[in-house]
């Protein structure tokens, strides 16, 4: 048996002091708290004043790091478009053995396995959790997939150039568009299923 006993001039009841915490921290947890918010069935449209109380603090209190929800968002806009296009340019700059079709192809997966990943982002990413907020979210979300539309469009004019082919930019532009529209199509069905439906489900025989 412990022979532990509590100092008598402390309180039992008494609150341990909160841990202070480092800059920007509060900021990432503010982002933390939201993108864990959008996994939630039915999350669309999330308030302010829901996500103060996740994080037991103010509304005020969000308001001294974000200047409006809109400006929270695009911080988890900026963790997709650094996170994708990190891997992205690790696919296309170090192909390895990888023709242009089997890094268009990588590239496409990437996409689906890092939204199989973080399923609240996949709201942002197709515009479910953002359709009520400022209209410049969903144009950056619209310039994310046209950039990854233009790189795989990058890769697959070397696949489409093969013999026989008669007009390779234009195959290239239309699968391209193609993939695009396969790899969107697929995170939609994953949001609205309640994440049950897996974007990477059957990838390989898929792409």
């Amino acid at each position: 048996m412990s022979d532990f006993s509590p100092d008598p001039s402390v309180p039992g009841d008494a609150p341990a002091p909160r841990r202070r915490l480092r800059p920007g921290e509060r900021r990432e947890q503010i982002l933390h708290a939201l993108a864990a918010m959008l996994e939630q069935p039915g999350a669309e449209r999330i308030t302010t004043a829901a996500l103060a109380r996740r994080l037991d603090v103010s509304e005020a209190a969000l308001y001294r790091h974000f200047a409006s929800k809109a400006q929270m968002f695009e911080g988890l806009i900026d963790f997709i478009e650094h996170s994708v296009f990190t891997l992205v340019r690790q696919i296309v700059e170090h192909p390895g053995e990888a023709g242009g079709a089997q890094r268009a192809a990588r590239v496409a997966a990437m996409v689906l396995q890092f939204g199989e990943r973080n399923p609240g982002m996949v709201r942002v990413m197709v515009g479910d959790a953002i359709v009520f907020e400022h209209e410049r979210l969903q144009a950056r979300m619209n310039q994310f997939f046209d950039r990854i539309e233009s790189t795989l469009r990058q890769c697959l004019r070397h696949a489409a150039g093969a013999p026989g082919t008669s007009a390779p930019t234009v195959d290239a532009q239309v699968a391209a568009s193609v993939l695009t529209s396969f790899a969107l199509g697929r995170l939609q069905r994953y949001a609205r299923s309640g994440f049950r439906r897996l974007p990477t489900e059957h990838l390989e025989a898929s792409l």
